[in-house]
C-alpha cells in the first residue's frame, strides 16, 4: 500500500455538498444535516488501512471530546470495494460498531465525493468553519503505525481549539500520511 500525503490546495474553499449512505443507520445523509454549529471535520478513512487502524481510538476520543462543543465529525470511505472487499458497507458498519464511532461512517460508492474533497489518502482530514469554509487540511498528529507512537490528535485538537476560541487556524499545516485511496479503474 503506497504511502500518500494529503493534497495541498489553497484553504478557504467551500465544503462540497453530498448525500451519502450512512452505513451505521442505513440512511442517506447530507452535509447540511451533518454539519456542525461551529466546525465540521471531514475524514476520509477505511477499514483496512494500517494508518487508520493506528488512529481509530484517537478519532473516537477526539469526536467524543468535541461533539458537545458544536463540532461535527463525518467519516467517509471511498475505496473500491470490488478490489478491496474488506471496505464494503456491511463491514464498515461492523467496524463502526466495534470501534464505537460516535459519528456517521458514510459510503462514497461513486468516489465523486472523495474527488470533490481532493482526498488522496486514508486518513485524510479537512476542517471547515461554521460557514463550511476550509480552514485546515492536514494530519491528525505526527504518530505513525511503524514508529510505535501513540496518537494524541494534537494537530487537529489545536485547530479545533483555535476555531472554538475565535483564533485563526495556523496556515502552517503538515499533510496527513496514509494509504492511497483505492480508486476504481474507470474513475478519472
Amino acid at each position: 500500500m503506497a504511502a500518500t500525503e494529503t493534497i495541498r490546495i489553497p484553504l478557504g474553499y467551500k465544503a462540497p455538498d453530498f448525500i451519502l449512505l450512512d452505513t451505521i443507520s442505513d440512511k442517506q445523509l447530507s452535509l447540511n444535516e451533518l454539519k456542525g454549529e461551529k466546525a465540521t471535520v471531514v475524514m476520509f478513512i477505511c477499514n483496512h488501512c494500517p494508518y487508520v487502524k493506528h488512529v481509530n481510538a484517537q478519532l473516537v476520543n477526539l469526536a467524543n471530546d468535541y461533539i458537545n462543543k458544536g463540532v461535527s465529525f463525518i467519516a467517509i470511505s471511498s475505496n473500491d470495494i470490488v478490489n478491496y472487499p474488506q471496505d464494503a458497507p456491511d463491514l464498515m458498519k461492523q467496524t463502526a460498531i466495534e470501534e464505537k464511532y460516535p459519528f456517521p461512517y458514510l459510503y462514497d460508492e461513486t468516489q465523486k465525493i472523495a474527488k470533490a474533497y481532493h482526498a488522496a489518502c486514508t486518513p485524510d482530514f479537512s476542517i471547515f468553519d461554521k460557514d463550511l469554509l476550509c480552514v485546515y487540511r492536514g494530519q491528525l498528529d505526527d504518530s505513525r503505525p511503524k514508529i510505535d507512537s501513540i496518537s494524541d490528535g494534537k494537530d487537529i485538537r489545536m485547530a479545533l481549539d483555535n476555531i472554538l476560541n475565535g483564533i485563526p487556524v495556523s496556515e502552517i499545516q503538515i499533510p496527513s500520511l496514509g494509504c492511497n485511496i483505492k480508486w476504481k479503474k474507470d474513475i478519472s
